[in-house]
């Protein structure tokens, strides 16, 4: 049995069901209350793969399948059919013990009855005797290059044309060497297959492709790109190159941050993971640490609402002495600088009367502070509304997007007033006529002072009865005549549009013989006749 499928089958605690042709295929009564995967090993056979799928398709209503053959050992079984189809002698080079040469001698063999495998030179010379034959020849995906060679030249020794044309197309591969490579592939599980030019493609693992945790091959490259990788390992026991993208990443990354550093240049790095005192961010396909203290210029509590977003950094230190060189970055004094140059375009431009957009960064007891896009900006309670507002989350909460209106800006002293209301539904703008001298108006009490009652007329607009305009007698106290929430007729008597004051009078509204608004005790009345 091949490793692969005994390491597949560990995996499922040695219940998988192993499956070698259509015929045990059809005979394998499949569960259907279980949910089933069909996996194949990387080498085997492309039509008898086919050949089971069919067979299994008819016995599953929901079955996921894995096509993990390799995309070369797949086109080097293609290429043996129809070699051996029209050679008379066919050789497979390769291992007997190999799965990959085992499957190109079986698939050869239907086609071919004179196909050989031979695993050496002397090997060929035993079994090809024959002159003026027609003879075929592919390798196992594991067969060094050599033995390739070798047979080649003991068939063809006077074709120098074409021992070079073979020697052209076998490339040779060392581990530690940087090639470039075209994309074949990009499978579901992100392991990307690469055309080397070599005998065998090579593979890069979705852990060799990136050290972003989060990053999709699929959406970084595609079928045709050309791309440069590490070659990790020529062989990896069954013929095939592993290779490493990220390897050639970080050479690169290494140079572009020392030399950022150097310059003092900043660099742009995705956020991909919150680390213990900070963040890991890759800057060039590097990891680089950034404290707590360089992620903002202010504290920040939750670090993890910037991880997947991208920021530019300063490379604050760079340090060569190990093997492994420590990178540490910081954006503090970046964010500064951008907040003191919004700053200074937005007093340049802004003016009393400009209508802006803001989010609401912070709320206080007196107002809210509104982010106008790196200069903060304050509503004062009273300018949140044309009436009156109890507190300021009454009306706004941190986070909420407001259209705000300019009151006034001081840019020595770094201040912007704001405001909330809108200039057109100002309730003065017609009080001359609705609060003309000697209209009759009606309100709600609202407060008391000690000197009378203001009276909320609408929304925004207070007038006030002085105490002396309460009754036809005399008030110790408002609240003696008047409760809160009370509604009362009065008189306008005064109107001040530009401090924005109306002042008011129940007492012009009253016979001149009539009490105050409260029946009062026999007892008081007998009081205050005694006092007159």
């Amino acid at each position: 049995m091949h490793p692969e499928v005994i390491g597949i089958n560990g995996w499922c605690n040695n219940t998988a069901v192993i499956i070698n042709s259509a015929e045990e295929a059809a005979a394998f009564k499949p569960d259907k209350k279980l949910k089933w995967a069909l996996v194949v090993q990387t080498t085997f056979q492309t039509d008898v793969f086919n050949e089971i799928l069919s067979v299994l398709g008819d016995g599953f209503d929901d079955l996921k399948l894995y096509n993990t053959i390799c995309s070369a050992t797949a086109e080097r079984q293609k290429e043996a059919v129809e070699i051996a189809k029209s050679v008379d002698h066919m050789i497979i080079l390769g291992d007997n013990k190999s799965s990959n040469t085992r499957k190109l001698y079986e698939i050869s063999k239907k086609y071919c009855q004179n196909t050989h495998l031979c695993e050496s030179i002397c090997d060929l010379r035993l079994n090809i005797s024959s002159k003026n034959v027609t003879i075929g020849i592919t390798a196992g995906a594991s067969t060094p290059p050599v033995i390739i060679k070798e047979a080649v030249n003991a068939m063809s020794e006077t074709n120098k044309d074409f021992m070079e044309m073979v020697d052209e197309t076998l490339v040779s591969l060392h581990t530690g060497q940087v090639v470039k490579g075209k994309v074949i592939s990009v499978s579901d599980t992100g392991v990307v297959n690469v055309d080397l030019g070599y005998k065998s493609d090579g593979t890069i693992a979705r852990s060799e492709f990136s050290d972003d945790p989060n990053v999709d091959p699929a959406e970084v490259v595609k079928p045709g790109d050309e791309i440069n990788v590490f070659v990790i390992r020529v062989n990896d026991g069954e013929g095939n190159v592993q290779l490493s993208k990220k390897k050639v990443d970080a050479v690169k990354g290494y140079d572009e941050i020392e030399a950022a550093y150097n310059e003092k240049k900043p660099v742009t790095g995705k956020v991909i993971e919150t680390v213990k005192g900070g963040l890991m961010v890759l800057v060039n396909g590097i990891r680089v640490f950034v404290p707590s203290s360089q992620v903002s210029n202010r504290y920040v509590e939750d670090l993890s609402s910037f991880v997947g977003n991208e920021y530019e950094f300063e490379i604050l230190e760079y340090n060569t002495e190990k093997a492994r060189p420590r990178i540490v970055a910081g954006r503090k004094a970046l964010v500064q600088r951008e907040i003191e140059e919004k700053r200074k375009k937005i007093f340049e431009s802004i003016k009393e009367g400009d209508k802006l957009n803001g989010t609401v960064s912070r709320i206080v007891d007196f107002g809210a502070f509104v982010d106008l896009g790196g200069v903060d900006g304050l509503i004062h309670i009273s300018e949140m509304s044309w009436g009156r507002v109890r507190k300021v989350s009454d009306v706004l909460k941190e986070g909420q997007e407001v259209t705000v209106t300019v009151l006034g800006a001081d840019a020595a002293k770094g201040k912007i007033s704001l405001s909330l209301k809108d200039a057109d539904q100002d309730p003065w703008k017609n009080a001359e006529t609705k609060y003309a001298v000697g209209n009759i108006v009606t309100g709600k009490v609202v407060r008391m002072t000690s000197f009378g009652a203001f009276i909320e007329l609408e929304d925004g607009v207070d007038g006030l009865v002085h105490i002396s305009q309460i009754a036809n007698k005399h008030v110790e106290k408002p609240e003696d005549e008047l409760t809160i929430g009370q509604e009362i007729n009065a008189k306008v008597t005064e109107l001040d549009l530009e401090g924005k004051k109306i002042s008011l009078s129940i007492k012009e509204l009253l016979p001149k013989d009539e009490p105050a608004h409260k029946e009062e005790a026999p007892v008081q009345e007998a009081e205050e006749e005694s006092e007159e």
